[in-house]
């Protein structure tokens, strides 16, 4: 099996759009809302998908009983304004309850339409399960539930296997994470939903004297530069003021140091899209975070906005702002 496999797969069992007129009509009056149940076998990757989808901006509910989801996402998107659902339904939700999954399925579609719920099903080689609750230590959760009688773990995912079935049936794409590391795992389901891979790239002027940022990836120490902090008229303003500006001018190293950094930035951030990365955050650091860090941190985030991606989104941020009247 090839690495980075994901297969999908038709549903057996096909569930008709609403056919009466008020269905239609209620349909149509909805808010659209995607609604993903997320299942398969314990150890393929489930919880993984879920705080992945988490990432991408759906409302996860994770082993809530079967019987309560058409109320619970009902709720969540009529009152609380929730537009992407995802499910999760595991074999401990399902022992409940299983036999009523094609019911509560129909009736997630009765209220959201056919398009708008997908089942995405998880699994992996039944070797490579064996490895991972081996190297977890963890056990089968059927294991643990005497109606199955199950003495070892390779009965016990058989077992799920086929008590999994009704979902699987219907799933709309099953992605075998036998080969797949988190990055790769993340880029199918990324793709599966149509979600774009975007990062915030946060562009933050800091002073030392007030401490490093404890979030910052890259720092930069631009306290090297000179320093309009010696100026007497240069003092009371910021590295946003032209003055400053005109000051930085007279000094080629400062455009030196900035268009360094700009290489820098412009190679190598690009790279995080590939990455398991939601933000990067860039600090400029001078003493107090004024003057020298405020005109780098601005030159920067011009340029930057302009020839990173589009799938980098840039803000901007002086960290010490309120201190620049003192």
């Amino acid at each position: 099996m090839s690495a980075m496999q994901s297969e999908v797969e038709t549903g057996q069992s096909p569930i008709a759009k609403p056919s009466s007129v008020e269905a239609q009509a209620h349909l149509e009056k909805r808010t659209p809302v995607e609604v993903l149940i997320v299942s398969g076998r314990s150890g393929s990757g489930k919880t993984s998908v879920l705080n992945i989808l988490e990432d991408l901006g759906y409302y996860v509910i994770d082993n809530m009983p079967l019987s309560l989801l058409p109320d619970a996402a009902e709720k969540l998107s009529n009152a609380g304004g929730i537009d992407k659902l995802a499910l999760g339904v595991d074999i401990r939700t399902l022992q409940a309850d299983s036999a009523n999954f094609t019911s509560i399925y129909e009736k997630l579609i009765t209220s959201y339409g056919i398009d708008s719920v997908k089942i995405l099903y998880v699994t992996a080689q039944e070797p490579v399960l064996v490895a991972r609750f081996a190297a977890t230590r963890r056990v089968h959760p059927l294991m643990a539930i005497p109606s199955y009688d199950v003495k070892n773990l390779p009965s016990a995912i058989k077992k799920e296997t086929e008590a999994l079935q009704p979902i699987y049936s219907k799933a709309d794409i099953t992605i075998d994470t036998s080969t797949l590391n988190i990055h790769q795992l993340k880029e199918r389901v990324r793709e599966y939903i149509g979600a774009d891979n975007k990062i915030t790239v946060n562009f933050l002027s800091f002073g030392f004297k007030y401490g490093i940022p404890i979030d910052a990836d890259f720092v930069f120490d631009v306290r090297i530069l000179p320093n309009p902090h010696w100026n007497p008229e240069l003092r009371v303003k910021s590295g946003k003021d032209k003055e400053v500006a005109d000051f930085f001018a007279e000094f080629p190293e400062v455009a030196e140091m900035q268009q360094n950094i700009y290489q820098f930035l412009n190679r190598w951030l690009p790279e995080f899209l590939h990455n398991n990365r939601h933000t990067v955050t860039v600090a400029i650091g001078c003493t107090g975070g004024k003057h020298r860090s405020v005109y780098i941190t601005e030159k920067l985030y011009t340029q930057l906005s302009q020839s990173l991606p589009t799938e980098l989104k840039t803000t901007i941020k002086h960290r010490e702002k309120l201190h620049w009247g003192h």
